[in-house]
């Protein structure tokens, strides 16, 4: 398992992060939760010094091997990992199944994804919405929970940072939580809404023509070469050109969409999820997979790009 990955399963085959236990079938939350090494709970201890305890501060230490996950403020409010399931179960209605489920750094970090029960198709494709709910034990960030299309044919994620709804939900771990997550469930039927308004994109996208000229050149503008650089940086960027210009002018799924926005973004967000990078660092595919739900920096550029270019 690599470097930050403590516990993961995934579904039928190597998915996009590459990562993960494979299972050959979709499981509801009950084995889902074993599965993906998540069947633990969180409690909160004192912390203690020679001179006594510290006030206002706690330790979320998990119950199975007394692992301490982080220091948090005594306003902070656990969110067990049952209780990430059972939101999820509630949201989506009996019968919900888990693509995929984990716990990264050492269980400081946890996050599940489920399959929406709609499939849209948009623009002629069929469009498969997942839901991501992500939750950290060790007081660095927020619950979250986010929306992830995923376009079928080729698995690439198509989740834009839409300006007319939102892809993402988040609640901080203080106050009434429990009473934040119910306000989430409500939040959470807009999923419908971004896929709609994403719909409408992608149809505007269509119909905005680009020629084969300014491709070039917003592959030029995503993927810069510095004036002063090495031959081997040369090489190496011009290797990611050539990757990415493949990807838009070859890849079979794109052909016969002419040249337009919505191919371009396609071709980018298969390069940005799907292309090998020049140096693989360690944790090379946890980041990928963080970057796939949440938001890769790389295809809102790209469709700011085009925006802007409307």
């Amino acid at each position: 398992m690599a470097a930050n990955v403590e516990s993961m399963f995934s579904v039928r085959e190597t998915p996009w992060h590459g990562l993960g236990t494979i299972v050959a079938e979709a499981p509801a939350s009950k084995e889902a939760l074993k599965l993906a090494g998540l069947n633990w709970n969180v409690s909160q201890k004192e912390i203690y010094t020679d001179e006594g305890t510290i006030d206002g501060y706690k330790a979320n230490v998990r119950d199975t091997d007394g692992q301490v996950l982080g220091v948090v403020t005594d306003r902070y409010q656990v969110v067990q990992n049952t209780e990430a399931f059972a939101f999820t179960d509630e949201l989506l209605g009996s019968g919900v199944k888990y693509e995929t489920a984990g716990s990264l750094q050492n269980g400081r970090k946890v996050w599940l994804l489920a399959k929406l029960p709609s499939e849209f198709v948009v623009a002629g494709e069929r469009i498969s919405p997942y839901l991501v709910f992500s939750n950290t034990h060790d007081g660095s960030g927020a619950v979250r929970v986010a929306v992830t299309p995923i376009r079928v044919c080729c698995n690439n994620t198509l989740n834009l940072a839409l300006k007319t709804a939102r892809r993402s939900f988040s609640m901080i771990h203080t106050g009434n939580i429990k009473g934040k997550i119910q306000e989430a469930k409500q939040t959470l039927f807009l999923a419908d809404q971004y896929m709609e308004h994403l719909g409408m994109e992608f149809e505007r996208l269509r119909r905005q023509k680009v020629s084969e000229r300014q491709i070039r050149e917003y592959m030029e503008m995503l993927l810069p070469m510095e004036k002063d650089a090495s031959p081997v940086t040369v090489r190496n960027v011009q290797k990611l050109r050539d990757d990415l210009a493949a990807r838009y002018f070859d890849a079979p799924d794109l052909k016969g969409l002419g040249n337009n926005a919505y191919r371009f973004v396609n071709a980018v967000s298969d390069f940005a999820t799907h292309a090998d990078p020049i140096r693989r660092t360690k944790n090379y595919k946890e980041n990928l997979f963080l970057k796939t739900y949440e938001g890769n920096p790389m295809i809102d550029k790209a469709y700011q790009m085009m925006l802007a270019a409307a």
